[in-house]
């Protein structure tokens, strides 16, 4: 691993995100403001002004980030969203250097209709490992936080909220899994997804498969997923068709709290998985008579194996 300050990294990130959030509050602000008419009387297009106002913030938050960051780490490399959509690429390259790994705004449904789970997530990965995260949701003012070794905070308090003593999770029947729509929603995709969260709930004296979760929660942004399994205030979280801006600063929370991550079809997280489109995650697991990581392993199989299979979408 190159030789990096960590620590210097995080609260560089930790003054970006905040700029972030308050760029975003600004935007969120003006739009309310400007009511649903123009000076004529005539209707506002809410959808058009909905995608300007997406647009407009995300490519100049992350224009923000970007030359800031240049400026002070010029060597490093940077991989952003809206980058990533301009170069009109289908795949996401990355390398070993040290690379910044930006979504200026993760949770874009939610900003638009002022949902206030939205966020700007801040990933750092050296050998294509995430090392920093920062995560700041600017409507709750809550700042995730961690860099490798040093552990997951929100807000200064050390993550998971149960820390020093995860709670237990026997089986998935007592799980909270956090799941999502997805953005393509043709009908074979909506169909095999709709299989897997049925799956996830119903009772499986009467479906066979069936988890009987506790529940499923789904709050729009894959960022907040992370951090709040993290926190332990979900148990799991699930999804496929994400990007590695989506996920980096997650990833580094998570492990930093004691959860365990993974890439395709349950497989453990390694250097691969960042760019692929196939991720989960479970919080550190107390089980008394049990190894946190057996006890992650086994569960996260048992979602995979059962109402996640054969979902490759």
């Amino acid at each position: 691993m190159a030789h990096v300050d960590l620590r210097a990294v995080q609260e560089f990130a930790e003054g970006l995100a905040r700029k972030a959030g308050a760029m975003m509050l600004e935007a969120t602000e003006k739009r309310w403001k400007s009511g649903s008419s123009t000076q004529d009387g005539s209707a506002v297009d809410f959808k058009k002004n909905s995608v300007d106002l997406v647009t407009e913030t995300d490519q100049a938050i992350e224009a923000m980030i970007f030359t800031s960051i240049k400026e002070r780490f010029p060597d490093h490399e940077t991989v952003g969203e809206e980058s990533f959509a301009a170069s009109k690429k289908s795949v996401v390259e990355m390398t070993d250097a040290p690379t910044w790994i930006v979504d200026p705004i993760d949770g874009t449904t939610s900003f638009v209709h002022g949902y206030p789970m939205f966020c700007c997530s801040i990933g750092f990965a050296i050998d294509r490992v995430p090392v920093v995260g920062v995560i700041y949701n600017p409507t709750l003012d809550q700042l995730y936080t961690a860099s490798s070794g040093n552990g997951a905070f929100m807000n200064g308090r050390r993550l998971p909220f149960s820390h020093p003593h995860p709670l237990p999770l026997d089986d998935l029947g007592q799980a909270l899994i956090i799941v999502e729509g997805g953005s393509l929603r043709g009908k074979e995709i909506m169909d095999r997804r709709v299989d897997t969260f049925k799956r996830i709930l119903a009772d499986g004296r009467e479906l066979d498969g069936g988890l009987m979760a506790h529940g499923i929660r789904s709050q729009g942004s894959a960022a907040l997923n992370y951090a709040a399994v993290a926190a332990g205030i979900a148990d799991i979280y699930y999804e496929t068709g994400c990007y590695s801006w989506d996920v980096a600063a997650g990833v580094i929370i998570a492990r930093e709290a004691g959860g365990r991550c993974y890439g395709r079809n349950g497989k453990p997280f390694d250097e691969a998985a960042l760019v692929g489109r196939h991720f989960s995650v479970i919080r550190a697991i107390g089980n008394p008579s049990e190894d946190n990581v057996a006890a992650q392993d086994r569960l996260i199989r048992s979602l995979f194996d059962t109402a996640v299979a054969d979902f490759d979408v």
